[in-house]
């Protein structure tokens, strides 16, 4: 096994790169809960007609599956310290967009997730998924990636009763003496000082302390016994399989526009993670990812499972950095990670303590750190900043990350060509151009 995953090249050992596995568990494991709440639209006590949850106890087995498999996948075919799960940003997207927004079930929608799977899949043997990478600007891409954690941070603050709706100006702030909202602010601000401090698995040990304090004041039931810590394995059946059986529900405009969303964030959320965390542990040769195919062929065999399994799109996490930061340089790191995963697969009782209120300041924490892509934007060109702000203004103020990457694209072209760049414009962007222009049209 040192063998196979090159210890003595990479300088490591067994002791080490559990330790970074374990450091990247952590580091991640808020997915865990946060996943299965999203997936659930807990906190939307009232849903629109035909709207139905998924079943909780089934996507928290499926995520940590899915993380499990793909990690695994990750380790053993890429030999990278790089672990995956369903991501954040693109559940969000499924659950408040797709299914709330539009309608679209929610069987149909993991439909069209395997979708992107398997069309990820095909473009990464072609090697196609690198020259479309390359023919977005990357000033988008940044945009996108920006809007998306505006986005879920808006939704943490909705959730938790922070946020709030008014007919006078659509939105205010909310009663900050109902001993909820206070709950949801504690954990902010205890997550806040976790990150602050360089606390690793920030994240996670702010949901776990302010789940303690939300039981210590009465708001959240504590667990009885060692039963409503420890159980048997959720069942898979509620969600196993649905992906397959509703796929002939996907060939409409709606859905290749869901669909074509999928791939464009898992597109750029992959390869930007790659990177950063390659380049992290020095694995970077010649400003080139060695073995990327493998990796992109992990990544997109990782969302087939999770669609097949009952999941949103499983991605790459850049959390695994905390893991290099440990010391993790080989596969190994990786799979250590999805031997958690798997063990975490008895502790679903703990679901029931993790309210949107505990959730709440996970999902603004990570808008925080998505946000941070605004800061590479070229501001200073307008032609270029009128997409980039459309897009991240859209996606919270229009609940939707489809539209706001819609309106970015749609406008890109135009003050392109309006400045006299018309050269640098890809002959891709004019066929999203049109795509998207059906899809306000289909919309409407």
């Amino acid at each position: 096994m040192k063998k196979f995953f090159r210890f003595e090249e990479l300088r490591t050992n067994y002791r080490t790169e559990f330790m970074a596995g374990l450091t990247t568990f952590l580091a991640m494991a808020y997915i865990l809960f946060v996943n299965p709440s999203t997936l659930a639209l807990v906190g939307i006590e009232e849903l629109p007609d035909g709207v139905t949850r998924m079943d909780q106890d089934a996507v928290f087995a499926a995520t940590a599956i899915a993380a499990a498999v793909g990690s695994l996948f990750m380790g053993i075919i890429a030999k990278y310290p790089i672990a995956l799960a369903p991501g954040m940003g693109l559940n969000a997207f499924f659950a408040y967009t797709v299914v709330l927004g539009y309608g679209v079930p929610w069987e149909t929608a993991l439909a069209g997730v395997l979708a992107s799977g398997l069309i990820f899949i095909v473009l990464t043997l072609t090697g196609l998924r690198e020259k479309i990478i390359n023919a977005i600007p990357a000033n988008l891409k940044l945009a996108v990636g920006a809007g998306i954690g505006f986005f879920i941070a808006f939704i943490g603050f909705q959730n938790s009763g922070i946020i709030v709706g008014n007919e006078a100006t659509l939105l205010a702030l909310g009663d900050l003496t109902s001993p909820t909202v206070l709950l949801a602010v504690f954990g902010i601000v205890v997550s806040v000082i976790l990150m602050a401090i360089g606390i690793r698995g920030g994240i996670f040990y702010g949901m776990i302390i302010t789940a303690v304090a939300g039981m210590v004041v009465g708001l959240i039931a504590s667990p009885t016994g060692l039963d409503g810590i420890v159980g048997h394995v959720p069942s898979l059946a509620p969600t196993f399989g649905q992906a397959f059986a509703h796929f002939g529900d996907i060939f409409t405009l709606q859905m290749l526009v869901v669909i074509l969303t999928f791939l464009f964030v898992d597109f750029f959320d992959t390869a930007g993670t790659l990177v950063a965390v390659a380049n992290q542990a020095g694995l970077m040769k010649d400003n080139k990812l060695p073995r990327a195919g493998k990796a992109l062929f992990a990544d997109s065999a990782a969302t087939v499972v999770g669609a097949t399994v009952g999941t949103s799109t499983t991605t790459s996490y850049v959390e695994s950095t905390a893991g290099v930061g440990a010391g993790g340089r080989s596969g190994f790191t990786a799979v250590v990670t999805a031997l958690f995963f798997l063990l975490a697969l008895f502790f679903s009782p703990l679901l029931s303590v993790v309210t949107s209120e505990v959730t709440a300041p996970a999902l603004i924490i990570v808008g925080v750190l998505m946000s941070s892509a605004l800061k590479d934007i070229e501001w200073d060109q307008f032609e270029i900043a009128v997409p980039a702000f459309l897009i991240v203004i859209a996606m919270p103020l229009t609940y939707s990350i489809a539209t706001g990457i819609a309106i970015g694209f749609i406008f890109y072209p135009i003050t392109m060509l309006l400045k006299g760049r018309a050269k640098e414009i890809h002959p891709v962007m004019y066929f999203l151009f049109i795509i998207f222009i059906l899809y306000f049209i289909f919309l409407s």
